[in-house]
């Protein structure tokens, strides 16, 4: 493991280097300039100029990326420049509270595919298999804002079951937590609960048609064995790569759903660096986000290697 490893260590150094170039290079061609952001509408030329010279912004695009990529091998996110303080700060304080929303997102992802894919795959009567592809589809069309929007009428106005926006961490009061968690948890894993309930339905009805099955079956083995300790774990590898790729997505879909819900997280902070063109921060949220992708791929290489003993190291 060690080897393999080592081996993946200079792609994923080399996949980090290009996304801060088309990180960097993606932002500056946004329309839009910080400095008249900053300046304001009624600023002259030469106000925002010399803001512009502040920033540094007036070098040529070759230094400027030279001298924030040197930055980030020193671990310096540089200071924000419309939001305020040090990124390394704001990141900080966003990073746990988004990190908490996408845990109990996960949570829900995993057992709502897996109920998904045990319905559609297994479900007694075309009724249930039908319903759960039915589902399915309604969580993977309908955009998470739409899907946000339903939630908070439905269990915030309608029922007031449920508080319709706002943050309170479930370290500190998990009762009161919780229920701040739930509807924007569940509004983030629909989409990816139901990618993760079609592959793994087919992974099932791919597992439930082999020979293995129906020898099982012929000598007695009841059904309900077969798919929880045969069908199941072969059916799993493939869904465990198709769950590490919805862990980005998770991360990545926390932005409208963050704004939907009020929760202070590092989506809210991303909208607020696009809409102010807040390059160090939109720059290391970026950046953040693609080592998120890279360290989960590796992960789920390593896991599903760990359930496939097809699979060998080296």
């Amino acid at each position: 493991m060690r080897s393999y490893l080592l081996k993946r260590v200079p792609s994923a150094l080399l996949v980090l280097v290009l996304a801060s170039f088309v990180i960097f290079v993606i932002l500056r061609l946004i329309p839009g300039d910080p400095a008249t952001t900053l300046a304001g509408p009624d600023a002259g030329p030469a106000a925002v100029e010399a803001i512009r010279a502040r920033l540094g912004l007036d070098r040529p695009l070759s230094a400027q990326y030279v001298t924030w990529l040197g930055d980030l091998v020193r671990g310096d996110l540089g200071p924000s420049y419309a939001i305020g303080g040090e990124v390394s700060d704001l990141i900080g304080q966003g990073l746990g509270r988004t990190v908490e929303l996408t845990i109990g997102a996960l949570v829900l992802t995993v057992a709502l595919g897996l109920a998904l894919g045990l319905a559609g795959a297994t479900g007694r009567g075309r009724g249930v298999r039908a319903a759960a592809r039915a589902v399915a589809t309604a969580a993977l069309a309908v955009p998470p804002f739409v899907t946000g929007i339903v939630l908070v009428l439905v269990f915030a106005v309608a029922l007031r079951l449920l508080p319709a926006g706002g943050y309170q961490s479930v370290l500190d009061a998990p009762d009161i937590g919780l229920q701040y968690l739930l509807l924007p948890a569940l509004c983030l894993a629909l989409p990816s609960a139901a990618v993760l309930g079609r592959y793994l339905k087919d992974g099932l009805e791919r597992a439930l048609a082999e020979d293995y099955v129906r020898t099982a079956t012929a000598v007695g083995v009841t059904r309900r064995r077969i798919i929880w300790r045969h069908a199941l774990p072969n059916a799993l590898p493939s869904s465990v790569t198709v769950l590490g790729m919805q862990i980005g997505q998770l991360l990545s879909g926390a932005v409208v759903v963050e704004a939907v819900f009020a929760w202070p997280g590092l989506g809210m902070l991303a909208e607020q660096g696009v809409v102010r063109r807040d390059y160090p921060v939109v720059q290391a949220l970026l950046l953040l986000l693609v080592g998120v992708f890279v360290a989960v791929q590796l992960l789920t290489d390593i896991v599903y290697a760990w359930l496939d003993p097809r699979i060998r190291w080296e």
